[in-house]
């Protein structure tokens, strides 16, 4: 974790989920004055901490300089800004929205003309790095936006994050979160066939992985969602629906681009047998079970005696 500490400040965050709630954890350790609203009950880690609960996003934004929103889609950021008692409404000129949240590179386009009319700045800045990266504030944030925004916010991404990148303008932010989720998808796609393909082939798969990370085709996929699979851990981290909406986004605009993203395009299927086995909350390593289902093998089985 970064140790280095802003000057105190009043932060608003909205969206307490499994990234949101340790996000702004890091804020309130770090001693800025932090008011929060989400939809559920506020955490118990955060309802024992010095966070200050608000009764609506508005009031979170009256409060609060540099609004943050982290939130799970599209239609939820929209609304938390410009709905009913949404953040627009308690902004006053000066103030920044920070959106953590993974969405539309269009829409956030949108969102930051209608933020920018009334007098404030606008930063899109998702997450890579899921909940480990969110507890552990090991972050890659990627960010769109102006300069002199991201400037101001930087020292509070770095107070959640490492990898910290000003990729462009609005929009570029969310447009690099796509790119790394058709990057990750195509992985965790490729690790779950190697291993696949090792397991039925009668090979010890753990010690397969093994030998693969001290190669070329080495990657934190491997390392990380390599050993979920063999272990057939697949509680969430990064739900598989989530991970479907985000393909989802990179699909739609390679359409509207006029761009083929075949390989993505698969991976989705994968995704979408799973959530019709039921799998829609697994963690996204989970893809594996359905090529295990094409093959009608598993890792970790004894494969059958070869003719």
């Amino acid at each position: 974790m970064n140790t280095a500490t802003p000057s105190p400040q009043k932060l608003g965050f909205i969206g307490l989920g499994v990234m949101g709630a340790p996000m702004a954890g890091h804020l309130v350790a770090a001693g800025h004055q932090v008011f929060v609203h989400t939809r559920s009950a506020i955490p118990a880690a955060l309802a024992d901490s010095r966070a200050r609960p608000c009764d609506s996003a508005a009031a979170v934004a009256r409060q609060a300089d540099v609004v943050f929103v982290m939130v799970p889609d599209t239609p939820d950021v929209e609304r938390v800004l410009f709905g009913a008692g949404g953040v627009a409404e308690g902004l006053q000129p000066g103030k920044v929205v920070v959106d953590m949240s993974s969405i539309s590179p269009i829409a956030t386009k949108e969102f930051a003309a209608r933020i920018n009319a009334l007098g404030c700045e606008y930063l899109d800045a998702p997450v890579s790095g899921g909940e480990i990266g969110a507890r552990n504030a090991t972050l890659s944030i990627m960010v769109g936006g102006a300069q002199s925004a991201f400037e101001r916010v930087r020292p509070l991404f770095e107070l959640m994050g490492r990898n910290i990148t000003r990729v462009g303008g609005n929009g570029d932010g969310q447009t690099a979160k796509v790119a790394n989720q058709i990057i990750v998808a195509l992985n965790i796609e490729a690790v779950s066939e190697a291993l696949l393909f090792a397991a039925r082939a009668g090979a010890d798969p753990e010690r397969v992985r093994g030998a693969l990370m001290g190669g070329f085709a080495s990657s934190k996929v491997l390392e990380v969602h390599g050993e979920r699979m063999i272990r057939r851990s697949f509680d969430p981290g990064f739900r598989i629906e989530l991970h479907q909406k985000d393909l989802n986004l990179a699909l739609s605009s390679a359409r509207a681009l006029g761009v083929s993203l075949p390989n993505t395009a698969t991976a989705q299927e994968l995704f979408n047998a799973c959530t019709a086995h039921g799998g829609k909350a697994w963690d996204h390593s989970a893809m594996v079970r359905a090529l295990e289902k094409l093959a009608d093998f598993e890792i970790g089985q004894t494969p059958p005696a070869q003719a």
